[in-house]
Order: structure tokens, then C-alpha cells, then sequence
């Protein structure tokens, strides 16, 4: 090297990293054609840490603190570089900075649903999103095995492989668990807790330490969804029959009420609330014979030919001449009201 070359060569005396963005991971320190004066400073701070790599070979990492770069402190380039023999000049490393803080609200979710085995419903595909925490704890791990010798890492450079490293290990969170798919929405932090176990291996292999993960919410696909309200349903109706064919006729009063208003449609809505109303009244009268205790021996014939209470398809009629009248403004609403609530006991 020329003396007028050597002269404008200039030498580090102090290299630090300020972090002057957010989701940076690892930062070289610009060295273009510099140096690093002998005795220069190293100043590490808090939530980061420093590697020195010299001819493609880490000689050190430094964890938070001020260092004096000498042949005590960077003991390796001592034998690299022959300063057991105090050759004391500057010389050529590259330099990383890595922040070991903690980056929070990484986002993790399933793109597609995901196939888990379910105690309760066998085989379930589910969706599921949440957050996650993870910062870098062994920074030579990390630049050998992520961050390599690029200028500048993020965590956007990152997202994507963790995101996979989450749902790889859902399956495994969810048999760990142990918790059924219907109970998952009130165990939501054992859910999260067993899924950061399970992953925590992946992040370890490449340097990372995952602090802790949250899940926001689990459901199921659409249609899947549309099965599990059908059975749901079908477990409720179970439970009490009458009342819930009581609860379809309340609901469809109004729908035939406002038929009637109308004066259209009345005859479909009449027949369509006549053919439930029967419907219901047989499955009830079945379901309450099949639970009822055994009674005393039925009426004698004759009885039984007594006159009984109007038909469905009669009340039905009468509803209709109700609503005509109410409708040309014969009778009024209260009117009306009253008229109907009689017909519709009458069929109890």
C-alpha cells in the first residue's frame, strides 16, 4: 500500500448503533475502506449485542457494555492477526450490531383452515389468529444462521418463516391442549400457552427465544359452522319439544298478521302456518304419549263422538274474515288483537 493511500484511509475510533428504526434485526457497521484504529471504542447498549467477523470467521461477541479493542479483548484476532507479537495497527473486521429486544405484535394466523383431531367432533378444520413476542438471544446463531452477512435485517424480512414456524405447531398445541374445539374460546390463554411450548424449540434453533403468544380468536369455517349451530339447535330442541314448537308459532303470528294486513299471499300463509301448527301439535302429542305414565282406560265411544273444538283449517277461515275486516276498516286493531288471541287458544 502507497504512503498517499494509507494517509487517506481513515480510522474508527468509536463504533456504536443507535437503532434509528423500528423492526431492524441486524445492521452492519458501514466500513467501506476504513479500519479500526487499535484501542478504538465499542460501545454496546442495553437490548443489543455486537459480533466481530474477520476473513469470513466470528472472532467475538459482546453483549451490552463499553470495550477498548485490544489483543485483551478481542482475544481470537489475536491469533489471527499475530498481536501476541504486539503488531499494534489498525486492522479490517466487519462488524454487526444485533437488537435482542423484544418485537412484539407479530402476527400470526391461518391463511387456510387448518385439519386438527377433536375429541368431541373427530376430525375439524379451524381457523385461528393471534399475536406473538420473540427477540434474538444467541446473536452468532442468528448471523450464521439468518441474518448472514447482509447490510441490514428486519423483522419483515423474518415474518414469513416465523409465521410458518406458528402454524406448523398448531396441531401439536391443540393434542397438548387437550381441550375440546367448543371449550377452546373459554381457554383461550391455556390454548396459547401450550402453542408457544410447542413451537419454542423452532425459534431456539436459529437463534430466537419466543417470549409469548396470544390467541384473539378460533372458529371454524363457514360451513362447518352452519353444521355445528344445526346440531347445537337439534340438542336444544331435544331438550323440550313443546316449547320450542310454541316458539315457531309465536314467530309466525306476525309473518301471517302481516299477510292478512296485506290482503295477499293469505291463503299460502294460512295453510303454511295450518301444516306446522298440525305438525307440531302431532310431534308434541307424540313425544309427551312416549313420556307420559301409563293412564286409566279411555272414555267410552260414545264420548269420544262429542262434538270438539273447531278445526285448524276453521280457525284459519275465521282468521282470514278477520283480516278482511280489519283490513276495509271494520274492526280495529285492538279489535283484532282480541279476536285473534281467542282463535289461537283454541288451538291449545
Amino acid at each position: 500500500m502507497s504512503l498517499m493511500s494509507f494517509i487517506k484511509k481513515q480510522f474508527i475510533d468509536i463504533l456504536q448503533w443507535t437503532e434509528d428504526g423500528d423492526g431492524v434485526l441486524a445492521w452492519r457497521y458501514p466500513m467501506q475502506d476504513n479500519e479500526i484504529q487499535y484501542g478504538g471504542s465499542l460501545t454496546v447498549r442495553e437490548s443489543q449485542m455486537a459480533i466481530f467477523v474477520n476473513e469470513g470467521k466470528i472472532a467475538d461477541v459482546f453483549g451490552p457494555g463499553i470495550y477498548k479493542l485490544t489483543t485483551q479483548t478481542l482475544p481470537v484476532l489475536t491469533y489471527l492477526k499475530n498481536w501476541d507479537k504486539l503488531f499494534e495497527s489498525p486492522f479490517k473486521s466487519d462488524v454487526y450490531f444485533f437488537s435482542t429486544r423484544q418485537q412484539i405484535d407479530q402476527r400470526w394466523g391461518t391463511s387456510e383452515p387448518v385439519t386438527i383431531r377433536d375429541k368431541d367432533f373427530g376430525a375439524v378444520r379451524l381457523r385461528a389468529f393471534g399475536n406473538f413476542a420473540y427477540r434474538i438471544a444467541d446473536a452468532k446463531r442468528f448471523h450464521t444462521e439468518i441474518s448472514g452477512t447482509r447490510e441490514r435485517y428486519t423483522t419483515q424480512d423474518l415474518d414469513g418463516q416465523l409465521r410458518g414456524l406458528m402454524l406448523q405447531n398448531i396441531s401439536d398445541a391443540v393434542a397438548q391442549n387437550g381441550v375440546p374445539f367448543l371449550d377452546l374460546a373459554a381457554n383461550q390463554v391455556r390454548f396459547a400457552q401450550a402453542l408457544q411450548t410447542a413451537a419454542a424449540a423452532s425459534f431456539e434453533r436459529i437463534g430466537l427465544t419466543l417470549e409469548s403468544v396470544t390467541l384473539q380468536s378460533v372458529s371454524l369455517p363457514e360451513e362447518l359452522q352452519k353444521i355445528l349451530d344445526q346440531k347445537i339447535g337439534m340438542g336444544m330442541i331435544g331438550q323440550n319439544m313443546g316449547q320450542f314448537m310454541q316458539y315457531q308459532t309465536a314467530q309466525a303470528i306476525p309473518t301471517l298478521a302481516e299477510g292478512v294486513s296485506h290482503g295477499g299471499g293469505l291463503a299460502g300463509n294460512a295453510m303454511g302456518l295450518g301444516a306446522g301448527l298440525a305438525l307440531g301439535q302431532t310431534m308434541v302429542q307424540q313425544l309427551g304419549a312416549g313420556l307420559a305414565q301409563p293412564q286409566v282406560s279411555p272414555a267410552p265411544a260414545a264420548s269420544a263422538a262429542a262434538p270438539v273444538v273447531q278445526s285448524v283449517d276453521e280457525i284459519m277461515a275465521l282468521l282470514e274474515k278477520l283480516g278482511e275486516l280489519k283490513a276495509k276498516g271494520i274492526l280495529t286493531d285492538e279489535e283484532f288483537s282480541a279476536k285473534k288471541a281467542d282463535l289461537l287458544k283454541k288451538l291449545g
